[in-house]
Parts: C-alpha cells; structure tokens; sequence
C-alpha cells in the first residue's frame, strides 16, 4: 500500500508543477507581446515624423535665392516692412525654419551640459511612454496615464526653466534666429516671388499645424 501511495505521489507530481510553467510561459509571451506593441508603436511614430519632415522640407526655397544680395534693400517706413516680412515669411517659410533649427542646434552644442539635460529627459519620454509597461503605484496609488503624463510633463517643465539653464539656452537661440529672420524679412524684396494662392495666406506657423498644399501660383 505505501508503494502504491508513493507510486501515485510521484505521478502527480508533474501535474502539480505543469499550471507553474504555463503561467510562466504565459507571462514571458505577454511580455514579449507587450515589446513588440511597444516597439511597432515607436516604429510607426518615427516613420510618420520621417514622411512629414520629408514633405515639408521638400518645399524649400533654394539657398541662393534666399541669399540674392540684389534682391536686398531698406525698407521706406514700418508698415513696408511689416509686409515684407508677411510675404517673406509664407514664401521661405521652410527656410527660415530650417535656419531656427541649425541655431539652436548650434547652440546647445556649444552649451553640452544643457544638450545633456535634454538627452536625459527625452531618454525618461520614451522609457515612459514606450518601454515601461507595469503601472506607476505611489504610496499605495495607482496613477492613471493622464496622471503620468501631466506628473512627466511636470518634471520635464520645472527642470527646463527652474533647474537648469536648458530654458535660458533654448530662448538665446530662439532670439538670435527671430533677430536674423525678421532682419531678412524686412530687407528682401518680395516683388519677384512667385507664391501659391494657398500659399501667399500661410506662415511660418502653418509649418506645425499642417502641410501645405498645392495649388495655382500667381505673383505677389
């Protein structure tokens, strides 16, 4: 009879360690599902500001006619100049985007431990939004995902503008790049510009908010 007990004991053992390995085999393929979303989710946000900045940077003015020296002269008064600048900027709009970007590239390149910072905080985005997939518990708490996203978007702002010169650094290069297009803007003469209908109503802005299409040119 003990033979037999311990027989039985012995076949049951497998079965009792089985439910073990499927929960853990369960577990690791929802963590590697988990990866895969993670990854094809980061995926498709690069390829998608990839195709925009392709299309819009396509739109670009050629350097030399940004640079025509002939086409520079002073402005008679302010109101001239303010329109100048309005056409210039729907016409290089890239162009002039394009010259922000490389000053304030430059910029922080020659202000590394501000360069840092920003690293680091883009590192925490995506480890946040793209690779950290258990729930943030605080004192108990779980925090929902707009609670952690305001609480990032927190951090992120006060170490910017309160902790570091990263703010300092970003308005230097944002002034310094507004002083030259402005400046641009206002000696160019627009008269032989040639801008879409569409075209001639957008600026610089419209950059960020969408695309510009394209339509019939007519001469400004």
């Amino acid at each position: 009879a003990d033979c037999h007990l311990l027989l039985q004991h012995r076949m049951a053992a497998p079965s009792t360690a089985s439910p073990g390995l499927g929960s853990s085999g369960g577990s690791g393929s929802g963590g590697s599902a988990s990866g895969i979303v993670s990854s094809n989710a980061m995926s498709a946000i690069v390829a998608r500001i990839k195709d925009y900045a392709g299309t819009v940077f396509k739109q670009q003015k050629p350097w030399p006619e940004v640079l025509d020296r002939t086409a520079l002269s002073k402005p008679t008064n302010l109101s001239e100049a303010l329109g100048r600048i309005k056409k210039n900027a729907a016409y290089f709009r890239v162009n002039y985007l394009l010259v922000m970007l490389t000053t304030c590239v430059v910029t922080f390149v020659m202000h590394p431990s501000s360069l840092f910072v920003l690293g680091a905080l883009l590192a925490a985005w995506i480890y946040l939004v793209f690779v950290r997939r258990e729930p943030i518990v605080i004192g108990g708490r779980q925090l929902s995902e707009r609670e952690k996203m305001m609480g990032m978007s927190a951090l992120s702002f006060i170490t910017i503008f309160f902790l570091t010169s990263v703010g300092t650094v970003f308005f230097s290069a944002l002034s310094i790049s507004l002083a030259v297009i402005l400046a641009h803007g206002a000696f160019r003469e627009p008269d032989n510009l040639f801008l879409d209908e569409q075209e001639s109503q957008q600026s610089l802005l419209n950059i960020f908010t969408g695309a510009p299409s394209t339509s019939v040119a007519s001469n400004v």
